[in-house]
């Protein structure tokens, strides 16, 4: 019952304020054509994240896990002419959905999407100088989340805005005795986010059209 009125408010939300989108609808189209899963952010977060993007002025994202390119692309619309966003995917065939979404929501320009296991990727994006990055948003392997956090800090300047999704899973992230790997990672994360003094840290719980679930946002000080 509760997802059925999470969802009837997000299609509200989404006729009231948000409006028609037809390339994004297409890219969630072609994304479920090609059978990605269907995980990428609702319409409501996606415009929560371009907000993001506008409201730090930010420049150079990063975004780890591209999937279809639905984030991406909602971030990416939000970048002035002269930005980019840096995405990482680890599968090829998201990859080549993204590249072909991408394109056709006519942002293909502004985004470099790089293939590979992202700790492999991350360590030469450092050597590379590539950042730091202005904004850095986190939807790939939970698992990982905490080497994530590790290399997102170097590729960060004081300022710079973390944001990492799925951090709640229907309220699983209380539960210390959990067996899930996702779980123990996301608690390990908020661990180390609120242990280092470099970052002001909160969690935000969500729900929607995809479920009960939220954001971790960290911004990174001096």
């Amino acid at each position: 019952m509760a997802r059925d009125v999470w969802t009837r408010v997000d299609d509200y939300i989404g006729e009231a304020i948000l409006g028609p989108d037809p390339i994004l609808d297409q890219v969630l189209a072609s994304s479920e054509a090609a059978g990605l899963p269907a995980i990428a952010v609702s319409p409501a977060q996606g415009r929560l994240l371009a907000l993001f993007v506008q409201m730090t002025g930010a420049r150079r994202i990063l975004e780890i896990g591209t999937l279809g390119g639905y984030s991406g692309i909602c971030m990416a619309r939000a970048l002035p002419a002269d930005g980019q966003l840096v995405t990482l995917e680890f599968d090829p065939a998201h990859a080549a959905v993204a590249r072909s979404n991408f394109e056709l929501a006519e942002v293909a320009g502004r985004i470099s999407l790089k293939e590979g296991a992202a700790l492999d990727t991350l360590p030469k994006l450092v050597a590379g100088g590539e950042g730091p990055f202005d904004l850095i948003f986190v939807d790939a392997d939970k698992p990982n989340n905490p080497n994530y956090l590790e290399w997102a800090l170097k590729l960060s300047r004081p300022g710079t805005l973390m944001v990492w999704d799925n951090v709640i899973r229907d309220g699983a992230v209380a539960d210390g005795d959990s067996t899930d790997p996702r779980i123990q990672a996301t608690r390990h994360l908020f661990d180390l986010m609120a242990a280092n003094p470099r970052l002001t840290v909160t969690a935000v719980q969500t729900v929607g059209c995809k479920g009960y679930d939220g954001f971790a946002l960290a911004r990174v000080g001096n």
